[in-house]
């Protein structure tokens, strides 16, 4: 058996910002860019064609929105302003640290994170109080290009941990997208269910995970 864990609203919680358009347009006219008098409805446009289920990278999302309004953004600037705006306040959430721990001790665990902002996992993982080595793997979308609930990205985790993605336990607080594990006879696990403190504890006894019933 594997688990890999969802990272934000699961093992960490974070502050982001409440206005992502108006956060990410001060950063960049700290960067001398140009911004929109229009940047809100331009943030809100679809600008990248991908297919159903790929991410999109925030900073390319941004750049092709500056370029919509004429505006060019020279010197990896709507990268810059992208990892600055969504820079993070990072909180650990209790019992995290020990659920990591049990994984480990029944077989590989990973990562497994939706984000479109580069650099913002890693950064998250310094500031928490987890271990990064504690992961034998750390995949997120903006990393394979392919967001929960895909199967790409279920598939590339199980990759990185040398195992079927049929024995892949996931621990998320989303079933819309953690439980995406399911469409690949994987075991979703909802921290709203069954809180880390317990999955620790099932880990450790050999109890089953997922389901209602497995948490009570």
């Amino acid at each position: 058996m594997a688990v890999t864990f969802d990272l934000f609203g699961t093992l960490v919680a974070v502050d982001r910002p409440a206005d992502p358009a108006s956060a990410v347009g001060a950063e960049l006219r700290e960067r001398d860019i140009a911004v929109p008098d229009d940047w809100a409805s331009a943030y809100a446009e679809r600008h990248v064609d991908a297919p159903a289920g790929a991410e999109v990278p925030l900073p390319a999302h941004v750049a092709a929105a500056l370029r919509s309004r004429g505006v060019d953004v020279p010197n990896n600037a709507a990268r810059r302003a992208v990892v600055a705006a969504f820079d993070p306040a990072v909180r650990t959430r209790r019992g995290a640290v020990d659920a990591v721990a049990a994984a480990a001790e029944r077989g590989p665990v990973g990562l497994l994170s939706n984000c479109s902002v580069p650099e913002l996992v890693s950064r998250t993982l310094i500031r928490s109080t987890l271990d990064r080595a504690a992961f034998d793997a750390v995949v997120t979308s903006v990393g394979c290009g392919w967001r929960k609930p895909h199967p790409q990205s279920f598939e590339t985790a199980a990759e990185e941990l040398g195992v079927d993605p049929a024995s892949l336990v996931h621990v998320g607080d989303d079933e819309g997208t953690d439980g995406g594990i399911a469409s690949l006879g994987g075991t979703f696990v909802d921290v709203a269910a069954c809180g880390l403190d317990d999955v620790a504890l099932r880990l450790r006894r050999g109890e089953p995970l997922g389901g209602a019933e497995s948490c009570r």
